[in-house]
């Protein structure tokens, strides 16, 4: 029986399927990657403010901002993306290229999230009397928008979706702080600047596999730009800054908290990650990247999240 009678007989049965496809596509498990450095800066945030932790209304719509706002930047991505991906062997199977799921419900999806996100940002100002998020809200928008044309344009685009990551723990410092402080601190721009090029470094090594296929549709890539072997000496560089400015972010550099045991035994694990993410992918083998952009970076942000939001719940 194929998918389309499967569809006429049983209508929910075929929503299901779309909205499984569809989060598939999205890579909505990914969410991991920056929803722990999100939760660290409400937690930072909330400390900075006198609260012990950010309270269910705060976090509630934290992580609807959040989860909102991921799926209308990968909703926008797949929709910019479809005739790229189209002609991509390694894309071509998407569901936004092969219809399972549709131009009309991706649409659709795109307009739902980003009304949601502009009600969660809205209700920031309502509930809690911060009208910052819901004047940032269009901007925001705009920007994880813009990372999906970058890669058209500019080498540079790794750094682009490093940057609409490392929004998050920036963002929820903006959402929790003002009016009651400034409305950023030294402190969660460093962790928003470590996020950024936490991201750059594993999407070089992500976009090593798509090297031929860029070239070919001249499209920009550090990987494209100058082979295998210097992007990954960059990635390197990159998460070697992250490291360095992780090690800032914990010692409370620019009158921040300085945190304890908890995050150093974090900052320790995210290292050796890092460590075996950049080990795992070698000029002459590549075919360990989804090990380590998958498996690796979602590790990394959970052990550094938990480990970070209990060292300042325990900060005196």
């Amino acid at each position: 029986m194929n998918t389309t009678t499967v569809e006429n007989s049983h209508p929910a049965a075929g929503v299901l399927q779309r909205v499984r496809a569809f989060l598939e596509m999205i890579k909505f498990s990914h969410s991991i990657f920056a929803m722990p450095f999100a939760l660290t800066g409400a937690f930072l945030a909330s400390r900075q403010i006198g609260l012990f932790w950010p309270g269910w209304t705060r976090l509630g719509l934290i992580l609807l901002c959040m989860v909102t706002a991921r799926t209308y930047a990968m909703t926008f991505n797949r929709l910019a993306d479809r005739e790229i991906d189209r002609r991509n062997p390694r894309t071509a199977r998407r569901p936004s290229v092969t219809g399972e799921v549709s131009v009309r419900f991706m649409a659709v999806s795109l307009l739902v999230s980003a009304a949601l996100f502009i009600l969660g940002t809205w209700l920031f100002d309502r509930l809690l009397g911060n009208i910052y998020p819901v004047l940032l809200a269009l901007p925001v928008l705009a920007w994880i928008s813009f990372y999906s044309f970058a890669k058209r344009f500019t080498w540079l685009s790794h750094f682009f979706l490093g940057a609409s990551l490392g929004l998050a723990p920036i963002s929820a410092w903006i959402a929790i702080v003002p009016p009651h402080g400034p409305v950023l601190g030294i402190q969660v721009v460093l962790l928003g600047i470590a996020v950024l090029f936490w991201t750059a470094g594993f999407d070089i090594l992500y976009a090593l596999q798509d090297m031929a296929i860029d070239r070919r549709e001249k499209l920009f890539s550090i990987p494209a730009a100058v082979g295998i072997r210097l992007s990954l000496w960059i990635s390197r560089f990159c998460h070697f800054i992250t490291a360095a400015l992780l090690l800032l972010f914990g010692l409370g550099i620019g009158g921040g908290m300085a945190l304890g045991p908890f995050y150093w035994l974090g900052f320790a694990a995210v290292v050796l990650l890092l460590l075996v993410e950049q080990s795992l992918v070698k000029p002459t083998d590549i075919s360990k990247v989804n090990l380590a952009f998958m498996t690796v970076n979602g590790i990394v942000g959970v052990v550094f999240g938990t480990l970070s939001i209990i060292a300042i719940l325990l900060y005196r």
